[in-house]
């Protein structure tokens, strides 16, 4: 076989040896030296390329893995964070609730606690008229008025205030009218009488006042009908 029909590339320096034995070509010590020398060239350059290949994978594991690591920990602040926060919400809850309950058993306590004293002079006045029999009758009003002057005072405190309405132009804001009365001495729908008092909160309207309103008399009206 020629040069021409063979592939040194394919069948390496062994396939020239093989030739050799055919007398094409004799034993050259220096193309085998030369060969291997080529070889140990090759596996050489194959390692220095594989060699960085690894130190780049090595290092992005090992980033990957701190990376990881970073998460992994912020996760665990995240979810401990997260238990706090829901048990300072339970605790401010149950807080919230409490409170709540306390007020509505207790809220009123500081005016009970003001109106006690009226109580007792009230019962004071009471047993003095007893003892006193019929002449202790002026002693029981005398002790009933200071009573009544002791709880305006105290409601007063607190911010709650009677509702003036005799004399008053009716408003039904405020006013609940129980009846009309003729009275041509007062202008028309003019409170004359209070029923019952009425009482504000610090604005806001407790009680309104029953009262009784004045009307034109029979003959005004009789004498608006007939001009009209």
């Amino acid at each position: 076989m020629s040069e021409e029909g063979r592939d040194p590339g394919s069948e390496g320096w062994e396939g020239l040896a093989e030739e050799s034995s055919e007398g094409n070509l004799g034993p050259s010590t220096e193309l085998e030296e030369a060969m291997r020398e080529a070889e140990a060239s090759h596996d050489a350059r194959a390692a220095e390329r594989a060699t960085p290949q690894a130190g780049v994978g090595g290092a992005a594991r090992e980033e990957l893995e701190a990376a990881l690591a970073e998460a992994q920990r912020e996760l665990a602040e995240l979810k401990d964070r997260h238990l706090r926060l829901a048990a300072d919400f339970e605790n401010a809850r149950r807080r919230s609730l409490r409170e709540r309950e306390e007020a509505l058993l207790f809220g009123h306590q500081n005016v009970v606690k003001e109106l006690l004293p009226s109580v007792d002079n009230l019962e004071r006045a009471i047993d003095h008229a007893r003892q006193g029999g019929e002449g202790g009758q002026e002693g029981l009003l005398e002790g009933v008025e200071l009573v009544l002057r002791e709880i305006v005072a105290v409601l007063a405190r607190h911010g709650v205030v009677p509702i003036e309405a005799h004399g008053q132009p009716f408003d039904p804001a405020l006013h609940e009218a129980m009846a009309q009365l003729p009275d041509g001495t007062v202008p028309a729908n003019t409170v004359v009488q209070v029923f019952q008092p009425g009482y504000q909160l610090r604005g806001r309207l407790l009680r309104p006042a029953r009262v009784v309103v004045s009307k034109p008399p029979a003959d005004a009206e009789k004498k608006a009908d007939e001009s009209g």
